[in-house]
């Protein structure tokens, strides 16, 4: 039982890389994302469906893919999906059109969707609470070099050898991964857990719905009756399943830990910390191959400004957390995070040419998700619903449906608006997120 509490450092960094993995394989394509769309013969706005497709599927799936990593154990469950990343990224390499890529970075999203409820419950059950400050700033940091890596990767892979190659790369990363997931994690222990139909089926499908009308919002490929359906749709059976999980013995995610104040808060921090991030990561490769004219590397490097704040000061926030109140650490990312996307709008829209100043802008922003990130993610696993890969699963999918939302909304957004509304529309929700973020009495520490 001692090592299982203090596994060593080989535990921990093959717990992490998963988590690096993964966030790459999130974004490693929001740079050459204008290659991608010229190859395949698709216009830009319907071409980040290459995008959203991931972020779609792996924001839906990730509740019950806790769910199961409850059910058949933590550390089998990510062995599975990595096996299943390895085969979706050779697809992508492969595929002929549109449409089969954004099927294999679905697939890819699923594998990832283990990743952030297993990772996340494994980190807080072997660290236990007194290092959970620390060892959730280890995953932000995680999240954040692998935001730092994937712009850059894609746009030097995807100039120099071709954007498929990119899959290339990653694939033996997730081959050896699953040896490492093998050999070096101990096996968690299953634990029996009910599942109750009715409320999973309607709760993955209204949040899919919801989803899918966001996605599939840009390209004006869908008709808006279609979309407005969609949306309509996933409402209501978020609605029953709401009405359906009241009175259930073993409710999917019981109600009243989703609306715990700590879940509540940290929930909605990070999912408007992740729309500011994943709208600013394919935003900015925009303008600047677009009205600053860099090239595609070029345009990878600048945005790497973001992702590498992220990942410097993601240790840095994790022991402030611990020295302070997270709360009062949470309020002040999501502030900046407001004042830093209206001035980086303001500035790209007065077509400002200094890449200093962009670049400090955009360090500006990764602050701030710094800042946001580690007490979100630490509240989550402290909360009353942090012992559950299901309600795990339900604060990641806030997480990436933010980032999923964010992309949809540049992509319904981009170019026809000005710079300032598009990025005026993250001030708007990290605005919401500070807002939330005072609701309900304050929780006890610990």
């Amino acid at each position: 039982m001692g090592e299982v509490r203090t596994p060593g450092a080989r535990v921990l960094c093959t717990l992490l890389a998963v988590t690096l993995l993964g966030t790459v394989c999130n974004n490693v394509l929001n740079v050459p994302l204008r290659e991608i769309s010229l190859d395949l013969g698709v216009p830009l706005p319907a071409g980040v469906l290459a995008v959203s497709s991931f972020a779609l599927v792996l924001a839906v799936t990730m509740p019950l893919v806790g769910w199961v990593g409850d059910r058949v154990g933590r550390t089998r469950t990510l062995l599975v999906a990595q096996v299943l990343m390895a085969c979706s990224m050779a697809g992508a390499a492969l595929a002929p059109s549109l449409p089969v890529l954004a099927v294999c970075r679905g697939l890819q999203g699923l594998a990832c969707a283990a990743a952030p409820p297993c990772v996340m419950g494994l980190l807080a059950s072997l660290y236990g609470p007194r290092r959970r400050n620390r060892v959730m700033g280890a995953w932000a940091a995680a999240n954040g070099v692998g935001q730092a890596l994937g712009p850059p990767l894609g746009g030097l892979v995807a100039e120099s050898l071709g954007w498929r190659e990119i899959f290339w790369v990653l694939t033996p990363v997730s081959v050896l991964l699953v040896a490492a997931l093998a050999w070096l994690v101990p096996a968690e222990p299953a634990r029996p857990a009910r599942l109750h139909w009715p409320g999973t089926i309607t709760f993955t499908l209204g949040t899919a719905l919801l989803m899918a009308a966001a996605a599939l919002a840009p390209g004006a490929t869908i008709p808006l009756p279609v979309l407005a359906g969609l949306a309509a749709a996933g409402t209501g059976l978020l609605t029953a399943y709401a009405l359906l999980s009241r009175n259930v013995a073993d409710p999917f995610i019981p109600p009243r830990l989703i609306t715990e104040t700590r879940f509540l808060r940290s929930g909605f921090a990070a999912c408007a910390q992740m729309f500011c991030l994943g709208a600013t990561l394919v935003a900015m490769p925009l303008y600047a191959t677009g009205s600053l004219g860099l090239r595609t590397a070029m345009a990878g490097l600048l945005v790497f400004a973001l992702p590498l704040t992220m990942a410097v000061l993601a240790g840095v926030v994790g022991v402030l957390s611990e020295r302070t109140r997270p709360r009062w650490v949470l309020r002040a990312g999501l502030a900046l995070l407001v004042v830093a996307e209206m001035a980086i709008g303001c500035y790209v829209g007065a077509r400002g040419q200094s890449l200093a100043a962009v670049a400090a802008l955009l360090a500006a922003i990764g602050c701030g998700v710094a800042l946001v990130q580690t007490p979100a993610a630490a509240g989550a696993t402290r909360s009353a619903a942090g012992s559950a890969g299901a309600a795990l699963g339900l604060f990641n999918t806030l997480r990436f449906g933010g980032a999923a939302l964010g992309v949809a909304w540049v992509g319904l957004m981009y170019p026809v608006v000005s710079p300032p509304v598009l990025f005026g529309g993250c001030a708007v929700f990290a605005l919401a997120g500070l807002a939330v973020s005072f609701a309900g009495r304050n929780p006890a520490p610990g």
